[in-house]
């Protein structure tokens, strides 16, 4: 026969039907989609073969009627909706033709049909799958749930698959029996083989719940109704029980002789009496022991008088019992697989799934069967069931499954979201939360679902929020179980450590294997640690850490140095880590210790640990780290550090032993003796070479360094700069050939500020290299970007106005004296004033000003007189104007008594920084009002003319800037300085600086203030002003009286 054939041709023929008109008239395409397919259905019913495989078409064209069911078509369905219907209805109708045709030609299929049987109907399956997905949201209505559930049945069934299972049946080498409609609706029964309680396999149409849709489905012509809707949902009601199921797998029926005439239950372990009868072995015990008292004992149930208590095992039934069990067991399991296949209804999905659960109890074999049949699938995908009881029920049936047995682990593995059932812990329904749990716990038994537990997203972090799960006991201790069971892979302890349970890493770190030891190191040196982990972390791995570098192997060694540094890079752990002995052995490992063929330099990690341990700031200094009683400060250790650092030396240890140096010249003890061997010995040479080092980090911390001794012994520094090739110009970078200003720049440019500022030697190499025009465009290029255009370019802004500074000191060279005329430093340090950048950069300026104002005294000269000519004096308030006959002019200033000007004789009035200077006396840092005080105290010099100079200042209101600088202030340099300028004022400011200062009524208070608790310079001071204001008695004026 040939199936294909004539299904194609009717195929053709049925679409053509399907017309518009011709479906309105029939009355609706929906229906006429129902129509057929309970036609199939009823036909695969018949079918014998291969019955796993056709009741699994029969559930997908099931489960797509419902969803034809819930389609919203009427007048108003899109046309592009209805040539998608008609395409499916053309599906449905092709496997409506082949069913037909395997029916009426039962007598002719053999086995070799059913191939193609399968395939066809395959394809068809698949072509509807594609129809259903391509449904446009409109045809659904506002039912997003029946679209969802469409669109995962159109993914199942486009790549559903059957022919690859053909013959797995042993049935499959029997011949096709299939029965007509006609047959079923007669009771016609035929006959299998028989055993002890043979069972007629019957299959009726009587079974099976198909809806009337000719009468209950809404026409696509007619508005629906809630009448017609009601009889839609009532004639599907049916199907929403397991009881109601089709009979996709015969069940046996129950005998009597199975039953125990006392429990009236299934016998478990049947013993007959002397009288014949069969009990439940614990009944009939129980029974005769009520009995033991009597005289006679009578049976039960038939009444005969009892010769013997004596229970004879009826073997026989018991093994029929069992193979019934056995029997129906596994139909019990088929028809719970149908049921989970149509999920028709919740009550269907939880009936089937306690069947399963009871069946798995049952016997362990049973388990195997269930996970054969393909349900654990079906199971993944009701745990996302919209019914918390059905998913509850599901995790249950999963761990079920799970428990001691390993292929259903592995088969949950591959088909369940591990993911789902994590996510579950966090629900707020309890008892899905203890199921969800407890299927984990079984779960992690598996060492492969360890892996796929600890790869979820968050997986690890969730476990261990439900450790820590405080108001629920059970998830807890359930939980930690779980994790305790996913250490078996290291790879998940350190997701343990990374979430912030460390408990794991630290006890295997030091109860471990060696190979998880390093492995745990590893992971320490890895993870970033938390705040709350830095401090518990190094109290429980130092000690083990230690010991693994002292006897540990390569890899137990760099394991357990990585781990060191992470962990010493936290400064409060300086102390933990010096308590469990790392000083030593961090020394042994820098001076004693050698192994040859080490691929790792011990040395350079020694030394990084010992540096963060320092750089925390503990006193480390008389700490005694080898058995010869050496300290950090001791010769032997500072000198070995220091000849260590040269060129030669690798990059990363050089830098970790400069900031140990850096570390230890903070204490006394150690600073002489670092100055010591560094002046002695080639280091400084070595230090200056460093800094042109190509790695940046160590030219940074060679110059850090550099800055520090510059205090100690500068000049020595200096002299061994200049005399190194391409220095110091290299230290200050063209502005134009740098995109940033890094930290070596700003550095560099401070350790140039901060060289003895009096050494002409360096001043001169810097004017004589073009360094002073590199430094005013940058200072340019700042003024106009701003300090924030780069992280270090505050810093590198104070060094290059350091720089000016220092050349402020050696004015007395020409050649440095023309620089600073030709830019103009008086007026370049007075706008820096005026702009702020930062305390450093105003201070520097006023003591550049200061250095510029005393240099003025000396370059401010009248000019040449000549007899000849006629002059015209004119007095300004801040000059005199002298004019010659010819028009001639000259500036004369009131306070230098000669020719000034801001850029040749740097004048502190023709600058205009007089105002500057007055309004830094009332900043907050002592320093700036200190540099402030001193440039001003420049124009009351005896030098210059006072007296024009306290007029200037007293337009100025300077003494009350001055006077508040004394009240608010009480630093002894800031009184001393302030009272040297107030005694000039009194002195020589006549009766209107006396009033001013006088009529202050608190500078009095600070007066004495200062006369009783000042030093004896300050005292001194306050004493001459106490007297000038009449404060104390003056003594050349008293009048002595002897006896």
């Amino acid at each position: 026969m040939n199936i294909s054939d004539n299904g194609t041709n009717w195929s053709k023929n049925s679409y053509e039907s399907h017309s518009r008109e011709e479906i309105n008239s029939n009355g609706s395409l929906g229906g006429a989609l129902l129509r057929a397919i309970s036609e199939i259905l009823k036909s695969i019913l018949c079918i014998e073969i291969e019955k796993e495989i056709f009741i699994e078409i029969s559930c997908y064209f099931y489960r797509a009627s419902v969803v034809v069911k819930e389609l919203q078509i009427n007048r108003n369905t899109p046309t592009d909706a209805i040539e998608i219907l008609q395409s499916l209805s053309k599906r449905v109708d092709s496997a409506k033709s082949i069913t037909t045709q395997v029916e009426k030609n039962a007598q002719k299929i053999v086995v070799s049909d059913v191939q193609n049987v399968v395939q066809q109907i395959e394809g068809v399956v698949r072509n509807i799958g594609e129809n259903l997905s391509i449904l446009p949201s409109s045809t659904y209505g506002n039912q997003d749930y029946v679209e969802r559930a469409a669109k995962a049945l159109s993914e199942e069934m486009k790549y559903a698959s059957f022919l690859g299972r053909l013959g797995e049946n042993s049935e499959m080498k029997q011949k096709l029996h299939v029965l007509s409609t006609g047959d079923l609706k007669r009771g016609v029964r035929n006959q299998v083989d028989e055993d002890l309680y043979s069972v007629d396999v019957e299959v009726s149409a009587a079974n099976i719940q198909f809806p009337d849709t000719s009468q209950t489905y809404v026409s696509d012509t007619t508005e629906s109704s809630p009448m017609a809707n009601r009889n839609i949902s009532k004639s599907w009601s049916a199907g929403s029980s397991l009881m109601s199921l089709p009979q996709f797998a015969h069940m046996e029926p129950l005998y009597d002789t199975f039953f125990c005439p006392l429990s009236k239950k299934v016998m478990e372990d049947p013993v007959t009496l002397d009288s014949g009868v069969t009990y439940e072995r614990n009944e009939i015990t129980e029974w005769l022991d009520k009995k033991e008292d009597s005289e006679e004992i009578f049976c039960p149930k038939s009444g005969q008088k009892l010769k013997t208590k004596n229970l004879s095992t009826n073997a026989a039934l018991k093994a029929t019992i069992d193979e019934w069990k056995e029997r129906n067991e596994a139909a019990r399991i088929k028809v719970a697989r149908a049921a989970l296949s149509l999920a028709s209804s919740d009550n269907m999905v939880l009936e089937a799934i306690n069947d399963l659960q009871i069946v798995c109890k049952t016997k362990a074999y049973n388990k195997v069967q269930v996970r054969n049949i393909g349900i654990i699938p079906l199971l993944g995908n009701f745990l996302q069931y919209r019914n918390r009881s059905v998913r509850c029920e599901t995790l249950e049936l999963l761990r079920q499954l799970a428990e001691d047995d390993e292929d259903g682990k592995d088969v949950i593995a591959k088909t369940v979201d591990v993911s789902t059932i994590i996510k579950m812990l966090s629900s707020g329904h309890k008892p899905i939360r203890h199921a969800a749990v407890l299927v984990l716990v079984e779960l992690s038994t598996s060492r492969f679902l360890c892996g796929e537990i600890g790869t979820v997203a968050g997986g690890i972090l969730m476990l261990i929020t439900a450790k820590y799960r405080q108001s629920d006991d059970f998830t807890s201790e359930k939980a930690y179980e779980i994790l305790k069971n996913l250490e078996i892979l290291p790879n998940n302890i350190k997701l343990m450590a990374e979430n912030g349970y460390w408990e794991p890493l630290l006890t295997h770190l030091f109860e471990g294997s060696e190979e998880m030891r390093i492995k745990m190191a590893n992971y320490l040196g890895e993870i970033v640690l938390g705040p709350d982990s830095k401090k518990i972390v190094a109290e429980r791995a130092s000690p083990a850490l230690i010991q693994m570098v002292q006897n540990g192997n390569y890899l137990s060694r760099n394991a357990s140095f990585k781990a060191l540094k992470q962990i010493s890079c936290y400064h409060p752990n300086a102390a933990i880590l010096v308590d469990a002995g790392i000083m030593q052995t961090m020394v042994d490992e820098m001076f004693t210790r050698t192994i040859h063929n080490e691929p790792m330099n011990s040395k350079a990690e020694a030394t990084e640990i010992l540096a963060n341990i320092l750089e925390s700031g503990l006193d480390v200094e008389s700490f005694q780290v080898n058995k010869y009683g050496h300290t950090m400060a001791s010769d032997y250790i500072l000198y070995n550090i220091i000849i260590g650092i040269k060129n030669s030396t690798p990059d990363e240890l050089n830098i970790n032993l400069i900031r140990i140096v850096l570390c230890l010249i903070k204490f006394p003890k150690a600073s002489s003796t670092v100055v010591s061997v560094i002046k002695e010995s080639e280091a400084s040479y070595n230090l200056i070479e460093l800094i042109n080092n190509p790695n940046e980090e160590i030219g940074i911390a060679s110059i850090k360094l550099l800055i520090i001794l510059s205090s100690f012994m500068g000049h020595t520094l200096l002299d061994r700069l200049c005399k190194t090739r391409g220095q110091p110009e290299s230290l200050i970078p063209n502005p134009d050939e740098i995109t940033r200003i890094t930290e070596k720049h700003a550095v560099s440019a401070n350790f140039l500020a901060k060289l003895p500022h009096q050494n002409l030697t360096l001043n001169l190499a810097l004017v004589n290299n073009n360094v002073i025009p590199v430094i005013t465009k940058s200072i340019n290029q700042i003024q106009t970007a701003g300090t924030r255009s780069s992280r270090h370019a505050g810093s590198y802004f104070e060094g290059i106005v350091g720089i000016l500074v220092r050349l402020t000191t050696t004015l007395y060279d020409h050649q440095i004296l023309f620089t600073a005329r030709t830019y103009n430093f008086a007026s370049v340090f007075a706008e820096l004033l005026t702009r702020s950048f930062s305390d450093e950069v105003q201070r520097q300026s006023a003591i550049g000003l200061e250095n510029l104002s005393t240099q003025s005294i000396s370059l401010s000269r009248p000019p040449q007189k000549k007899t000849t000519k006629f002059l015209k004096i004119v007095f300004f308030r801040k000059c005199i104007s002298i004019k010659r006959s010819k028009g001639e002019e000259f500036s004369l200033c009131p306070v230098h008594r000669g020719v000034c000007s801001s850029q040749e004789t740097f004048c502190l009035l023709d600058a205009e920084a007089v105002d500057q200077l007055l309004a830094c006396l009332d900043h907050e840092n002592v320093s700036v009002i200190e540099a402030a005080l001193s440039a001003l105290s420049t124009l009351l010099d005896d030098r210059v003319n006072v007296d024009q100079s306290i007029s200037f200042l007293s337009e100025k209101r300077a003494i009350h800037h001055v006077l508040n600088v004394v009240k608010e202030h009480k630093e002894e340099v800031l009184w001393q300085k302030a009272f040297w300028m107030i005694e000039k004022f009194l002195i020589r400011g006549g009766e209107e600086s006396v009033s001013n200062i006088s009529q202050d009524r608190l500078f009095p208070a600070t007066l004495v203030s200062a006369f009783h608790h000042g030093d004896d310079r300050t005292r001194q001071m306050a004493e001459k002003i106490l007297r000038h204001l009449n404060r104390i008695p003056n003594l050349a004026n008293t009048v002595t009286f002897t006896m």
